[in-house]
C-alpha cells in the first residue's frame, strides 16, 4: 500500500511542481511521478531537518509534509533543468 501512495502522491506533487515551474507541457506522467518521488526524497533529506517538519515517508501526512515534498520536487526540477542545459 505504501508504494501506491508514493506513486499517487509523487505524481500529483510532481505534476503540481511542473505546472509551477512551467515545464508541464514538455514531460509525461512518468517523469512527473519520478520528479515527485525524487523531490519528496530530496525534500525529506535536506529540507525537513532545516524546517523541523517530518515527511510523508516518516509517517507524517500533513500539509507541512506535502509542502516539503513540493519544495523538493521544485528543487529536483530545477536541477533537471540545469542538467539538460
Amino acid at each position: 500500500m505504501n508504494i501506491v501512495i508514493w506513486l499517487l502522491l509523487g505524481g500529483v506533487i510532481g505534476w503540481t511542481a511542473s505546472v509551477f515551474m512551467g515545464t508541464d507541457d514538455r514531460q509525461g506522467i512518468v517523469f512527473s511521478v519520478v520528479v515527485g518521488i525524487v523531490g519528496a526524497l530530496l525534500g525529506g533529506r535536506f529540507l525537513s531537518d532545516a524546517l523541523g517538519v517530518a515527511t510523508i515517508d516518516q509517517g507524517n501526512f500533513s500539509l507541512d509534509a506535502l509542502l516539503v515534498s513540493f519544495l523538493g520536487a521544485v528543487l529536483s526540477l530545477t536541477l533537471a533543468r540545469f542538467a539538460r542545459a
